[in-house]
């Protein structure tokens, strides 16, 4: 090769070195896997008292999801949630939506972490799905006990009783429902012509922050 030609090489690929490349999104590709409930998950579930004999769905027809979401901090987590098989693959699509909107998720992890406890999962701010258990104020089985329901951010997105009562302390400074700063946990909060709220609507999901009279703004249910 002529000198010249070599001088040329040695400066495209100076310039190669030096030339940044399209910038990498700090996020990698959302992930998500569907499994049916093994023993061990199973077992979490008897253990948490989120399954019991007598449920009005059997662990069986249930499906373990894996999704990847971003947390508060902006960091990436694989999160994970029970609901009813015929939801299932549908859930980790809207959850997909969700990922590259950049929606905010505190946490989520199985009911069963905190004892079956609707309350302890609340305050936990943790987003999650089956729980079988009744309905708020109710003895008829929540949409919860089917795996057909799913409560997202539910601090930032509260229960509002017909007489305006919100029970967790937490939740009383999202009580007006508007967006303000810009924070993280603001970007959490539901309202009506969000992104998040109308992803779950394409997908045929009803919002509890279009109920009449109480409002239920973490919930959506199909």
């Amino acid at each position: 090769m002529h000198s010249w030609l070599r001088q040329i090489s040695r400066v495209l690929f100076r310039m190669s070195v030096m030339i940044p490349v399209a910038s990498v999104s700090m996020f990698a590709d959302y992930h998500a896997t569907v499994s049916a409930v093994t023993q061990s998950v199973k077992t979490r579930m008897l253990s948490g008292h989120s399954w019991h004999d007598g449920c009005p769905v059997h662990w069986r027809d249930l499906r373990y999801l894996q999704m990847r979401y971003i947390d508060f901090e902006g960091k990436e987590r694989t999160g994970e949630m029970i609901v009813h098989k015929s939801v299932a693959k549908e859930v980790t699509a809207i959850f997909e939506k969700l990922y590259k909107a950049k929606y905010p998720i505190r946490q989520m992890h199985l009911v069963s972490d905190f004892g079956g406890s609707d309350w302890k999962s609340i305050e936990a701010d943790n987003t999650s799905a089956f729980n079988c258990r009744n309905a708020t104020g109710s003895k008829k089985w929540s949409k919860h006990s089917y795996g057909r329901a799913i409560d997202l951010n539910p601090l930032e997105n509260p229960y509002i009783s017909r007489n305006g009562h919100i029970a967790h302390k937490a939740s009383q400074k999202f009580r007006n429902r508007r967006h303000q700063d810009n924070s993280t946990a603001d970007r959490a909060v539901l309202l009506q012509d969000d992104p998040t709220v109308q992803i779950f609507k394409a997908h045929g999901w009803k919002w509890g922050g279009d109920w009449n009279g109480v409002k239920d703004y973490q919930h959506f249910s199909k």
